[in-house]
């Protein structure tokens, strides 16, 4: 028999492809597939059937590239937090109440307030107010690049690229170390941070490459450091770990009444780094020397140097420190310097405490440069304001209108007379009635408003005491007459003296006073000649008449229809166009242009007015208070 070895070469052959396709990828195994897979021509059915068995290929699929993904390590309540970043500053340092009391002032505070005579405080003490003591880092404060990190400290980190990480927060361990998944732990205590962007990019591209960094500061744990010597409330404090050397004392509520302003030292690793003048700060705006505090700082405040005051023409009165060397001159810088009304060229200084001499001594500014302050000095600066000059030193502005040729405002040398300034105005015009000329003064209106003040007063006082005084006092203690006496004085008190001259000049005078020296700020108006004369008060007809050439008040008055029956005669009064008042005599009087004639009510109709018309006219004078009282009835 035989043996036909065809069919079984052509299953080892089947067998080896089905082996070298195990090992072949999906693609490569499809190419060598087809050939196998035909049927050969002289076979049979069932080797056909077999081999087609035999050769079948699984579908393959090829598998997208994904890099590898960190996932956030914060929990899960955490993560509100992680989207919505910090607070970068970290902790605020332990703020005091603001309804705690201020700082009680210091003995020589007490002392200086006692010889000056008014409260005085120490320069700087303004900042020790619980409600001015917010010197704390703000939020939003940008992380400097030379910050070094300290163990506490949350880092937010971002990767994109062939690693992906998306708010990853870190927080820096006690050894100073951060640990990123699939990248390991990262050394960043003490790394400054504008070092850090570099330092985790070197470790994490050990493991990646073809990423995207994003780091920054999440939030600073604070640092703990410690406020000794002359602080109000010295101890250990926790701070942000931005702030500085301030900072640290403001919370501590600032130096004592014992502490120093000028001396406040921030020790690090028991080395003096810095001595830090407040001073600086709030004179000179100046903040070199206030350094950001690290972790177990030291800040020591000094005792308090000698202490002086400033007052007197200066920007700022206080007690001011001074330091070894300096003088009165520096003494008043720190206050500010002198104001603008001051003295500039002496002041006096008393030695308070009596160690040379108990008397105020002057100094001239030269003197005041090299005079050395001394503990307990005080110091006042002179002030030029308020204090009269002679006529000859003032400086005049004199106004001028009215009936001249050039009116307006005119400067005079100190000295200058009345027809002087009528000169330089271009003189008086044709139509002009100096006998009518009002000619007002400050210097007169504030004699005036003193005297009216004082009368206003005593008068209010009489009213007042009136009821308690007079025999009718049922009626007089009624709510209407005490409401009427308030009423009076209040009309009264709105009254604003003028500051008229008054000059007995003739009515046909043709020129103003020539001799009368002019002050500053003078105000002259020079009317027209008036053709009328006015008649009011208790008449039927209240009007303006045509001046008539010799006729008299009683005239005028039977113009207006007489005297009405609540008129009183015997008070009828003339105000003259120069200012003047006509009382005694006044009907048989001659009219003048100008004339203003009055018949004021009958106050003898009651008690009240009665007494009210005594006693205005005892400090105004009997016309002027019947006005008054004429004006208030209508």
């Amino acid at each position: 028999m035989t043996v036909r070895p065809k069919p079984l070469l052509s299953g080892c052959a089947v067998v080896a492809l089905m082996l070298s396709g195990a090992m072949l990828s999906g693609p490569a195994f499809a190419q060598l597939a087809a050939p196998v897979a035909q049927p050969s021509a002289s076979g049979d059915a069932s080797a056909r059937q077999a081999a087609s068995g035999q050769v079948a290929v699984p579908s393959g699929t090829v598998a997208s590239y994904q890099p590898d993904v960190i996932q956030n390590a914060v929990p899960a309540g955490d993560q509100s937090a992680a989207r919505g970043g910090g607070d970068p500053a970290g902790p605020p340092p332990a703020r005091r109440d603001k309804d705690e009391a201020p700082p009680p002032p210091s003995e020589f505070e007490d002392f200086a307030s006692t010889v000056v005579g008014k409260p005085l405080r120490r320069f700087g003490a303004d900042l020790l107010v619980p409600e001015a003591r917010d010197f704390t880092a703000p939020p939003t404060t940008t992380v400097p690049a030379d910050y070094r990190l300290n163990p506490g400290d949350q880092l937010l980190i971002g990767l994109t690229g062939s690693v992906q990480a998306a708010d990853l927060r870190l927080t820096v361990d006690n050894e100073g170390r951060i640990f990123v998944p699939r990248v390991g732990a990262i050394l960043v205590g003490g790394v400054r941070y504008g070092d850090l962007h570099a330092t985790i990019e070197r470790q994490v591209s050990r493991q990646y490459r073809s990423f995207t960094l994003d780091v920054t500061v999440a939030r600073l744990h604070g640092v703990t450091v410690y406020v000794t010597g002359f602080a109000r409330q010295p101890g250990a404090y926790t701070v942000g770990s931005l702030s500085t050397l301030v900072n640290a004392v403001l919370a501590a509520g600032g130096p004592a009444a014992g502490g120093s302003f000028r001396s406040i030292q921030l020790r690090r690793g028991g080395r003096l780094l810095s001595d830090f003048d407040l001073y600086d700060l709030l004179l000179k705006g100046d903040k070199s020397g206030d350094k950001v505090l690290q972790n177990g700082d030291v800040i020591y405040v000094a005792p308090a140097g000698e202490q002086v005051a400033v007052i007197g023409s200066v920007n700022h009165e206080a007690i001011f420190e001074v330091g070894p060397g300096e003088t009165v001159q520096d003494a008043i810088l720190y206050a500010g310097g002198v104001s603008t009304v001051a003295d500039g060229t002496r002041l006096m200084v008393l030695d308070s405490l009596g160690t040379e001499r108990q008397a105020w001594e002057q100094l001239s500014a030269a003197d005041a440069a090299t005079r050395k302050a001394r503990r307990g000095d005080v110091i006042r600066v002179l002030s030029n304001a308020g204090i009269a000059r002679p006529i000859q030193q003032q400086s005049v502005l004199v106004t001028i209108s009215g009936e001249v040729a050039r009116p307006g405002r005119y400067y005079f040398q100190p000295g200058t007379r009345l027809a002087d300034v009528v000169a330089q105005a271009g003189g008086l015009t044709e139509q002009a009635f100096p006998y009518a000329s009002v000619i007002t003064r400050e210097s007169v209106k504030r004699q005036q408003r003193q005297s009216f003040d004082n009368a206003i007063r005593d008068m209010e006082f009489l009213l007042t005491a009136q009821p308690i005084t007079s025999a009718n006092r049922a009626q007089l203690v009624q709510p209407q007459n005490l409401t009427l006496v308030r009423s009076i004085v209040d009309q009264l008190r709105q009254r604003e003296p003028t500051g008229r001259l008054v000059f007995d000049l003739p009515v046909t005078a043709a020129a103003l006073p020539a001799d009368l020296i002019v002050e500053n700020n003078d105000t002259i108006y020079v009317p027209p000649r008036p053709v009328t004369v006015g008649v009011f008060g208790a008449v039927p007809t209240q009007a303006s008449f045509a001046y008539r050439g010799g006729a008299t008040v009683r005239d005028y008055l039977t113009s207006a229809g007489g005297v009405q029956k609540l008129g009183d005669r015997g008070e009828i009064f003339v105000v003259r166009a120069n200012g003047t008042v006509l009382s005694k005599g006044a009907l048989r009087a001659r009219a003048l242009p100008g004339d203003l004639i009055f018949v004021p009510i009958d106050a003898d109709r009651g008690e009240f007015w009665a007494r009210l018309r005594d006693i205005t006219g005892s400090l105004f004078g009997g016309v002027v208070a019947a006005a008054s009282v004429s004006a208030l009835v209508q």
